[in-house]
């Protein structure tokens, strides 16, 4: 099935890449939100665009790396369309990693004390900048892939 950007891509392609741009301003209205010392809302947020994320990676994203991308690997790495899969998809897992580590410790007593961090700010906006790179890097590997280079 065609997608609805005009582009190769199919529609499952287009839906993740318009959700993607869209929990990438809500992280920033999140990042906001603890600004304004509305924690709740922040934490709410956040956790919301996490668990949304982990659907798109469990449905969209990591079939289409498992079968495009990982069987070739590490053949075609030297291609640039490869490697920027490869490194978003790479960076992609540690962003989710790192977001579902500071999920546990800000909303949970899961993890034991000494697995905790006190620097929450510096680990927060670690945590958008690396999101932001994921994102970046996603939207260049959708074009590097479904936009023919005459449209570039």
């Amino acid at each position: 099935m065609r997608g609805f950007l005009g582009s190769y891509a199919n529609f499952s392609a287009d839906l993740n890449l318009v959700m993607q741009v869209a929990m990438g301003i809500a992280l920033l209205m999140g990042a906001l939100l603890a600004r304004a010392k509305r924690y709740r809302a922040h934490g709410i947020c956040q956790v919301a665009v996490l668990t949304l994320n982990l659907f798109f990676i469990a449905t969209i994203m990591w079939p289409s790396f498992h079968t495009q991308i990982l069987p070739l690997l590490p053949r075609r790495l030297s291609r640039p369309h490869y490697a920027m899969a490869t490194a978003h998809g790479v960076s992609g897992a540690l962003a989710e990693l790192l977001g579902v580590y500071i999920a546990l410790v800000a909303g949970s007593d899961i993890l034991p004390q000494s697995w905790r961090f006190s620097r929450w700010k510096l680990w927060m906006r670690v945590e958008l900048a690396l999101w932001w790179m994921v994102l970046v890097t996603g939207i260049a590997t959708y074009f590097s892939w479904y936009v023919p280079a005459s449209w570039r």
